[in-house]
């Protein structure tokens, strides 16, 4: 069935480009987009854990790509995209979805690992972006998803790199949407932002802090954000796609209170980020530098050490999936009780 729809709306398999796509959210959407029929490649730095993710995608039936590259490097992204499009004869679906973070308070971290935050999470989404514009726009056909965060609007303690980057996919994000629509470009753009997740990132995150870092509950499975992700990529004329009750309140709340919000995580943020109980290891820079997952590591896979935890499924997401069938359910359910109150009062 997920097949045929694909195949349906399209009339071919898709060409999808994943970034981070080794472990995580990416490795979870590569296997989502594979299972729906489409041909997915693979970018990251991590050769172990592309590997792995390649495995699934073929797995689930699908056509796997395997491209090694640092999304900082703006002219490794563009030859990535150009051995993509060789290989599927175009790109329909470009995901931007790496990252690196570092656990730290802000005076704690350095100004060239600020700087790699930056370039990976940030510049890693625009150079992605313009590599996939280079073969969308001249086709004038494709989607872009850009990878989000609650704390795409909301920043927290111990994340200010991580933070600032996803603030300006944001604003970049928003700016470049205006160009298409002004270009009339059938090209589209569109952000997805996620809760947080039960992936590997916290394990592999250059830690300064005293306890093992952990997400802020709730947590959800990796799975739930490639649903939404998939999703968004075949529905990109909305400008974005909140998934989690978590996102959808910090976002109310920083929209309504941000000062309260503020007081709030000042409170809690840093105890919600850590657990003590279980200390941090300081002997290395995480996957800041090199891939944990890259020849001297090993396959993380999708999930992290949370699923004792995390949520399967996120009612906000599906109804964000369905909210064009549940319209359409309560306007026909609307109409049946007038067609039946009109029909008691004639008989009365």
């Amino acid at each position: 069935m997920a097949r045929s729809w694909t195949r349906a709306v399209t009339g071919r398999r898709r060409a999808v480009v994943v970034t981070g796509a080794s472990g995580g959210v990416g490795r979870a959407a590569a296997v989502a987009f594979a299972a729906r029929g489409d041909r997915v490649a693979l970018l990251a730095r991590g050769r172990e854990g592309l590997a792995a993710a390649a495995e699934e995608v073929r797995r689930v039936g699908g056509e796997a790509l395997v491209v090694p590259v640092d999304v900082a490097d703006a002219r490794a992204v563009e030859d990535a995209a150009q051995q993509v499009a060789d290989a599927f004869g175009r790109i329909d679906v470009w995901v931007n979805n790496a990252f690196t973070g570092v656990f730290a308070r802000f005076t704690d971290i350095a100004p060239d690992e600020f700087r790699r935050v930056t370039e990976v999470t940030y510049l890693g989404c625009v150079f992605g972006t313009r590599a996939a514009l280079r073969h969308m726009q001249p086709a004038n056909h494709g989607t872009i998803v850009q990878v989000g965060s609650a704390l795409a609007y909301r920043g927290i303690p111990l994340q200010s790199a991580y933070c600032g980057a996803k603030h300006a996919i944001q604003g970049f994000n928003e700016s470049l949407r205006c160009e298409l629509m002004h270009e009339r470009s059938r090209v589209r753009t569109t952000m997805v932002q996620l809760p947080a997740m039960n992936t590997p990132q916290f394990d592999w995150v250059l830690n300064r802090m005293p306890g093992r870092a952990r997400p802020v509950a709730p947590v959800y499975q990796p799975e739930v954000a490639a649903r939404a992700i998939v999703h968004a990529a075949g529905h990109a004329r909305r400008r974005e796609y909140w998934v989690g009750g978590s996102t959808v309140a910090t976002l109310i709340a920083n929209a309504v209170a941000p000062g309260l919000l503020d007081r709030y995580l000042a409170r809690t943020g840093f105890d919600a980020q850590q657990d003590e109980r279980d200390k941090a290891r300081h002997d290395g820079a995480g996957n800041l530098w090199t891939p944990a997952d890259g020849p001297h590591g090993h396959d993380f896979g999708a999930h992290g050490r949370f699923d004792a935890e995390s949520q399967p499924i996120s009612a906000e997401e599906w109804f964000s999936r369905n909210r064009a069938r549940i319209g359409a359910g309560l306007l026909a359910g609307g109409l049946g009780a007038a067609v039946a109150v009109e029909a008691l009062r004639r008989r009365g």
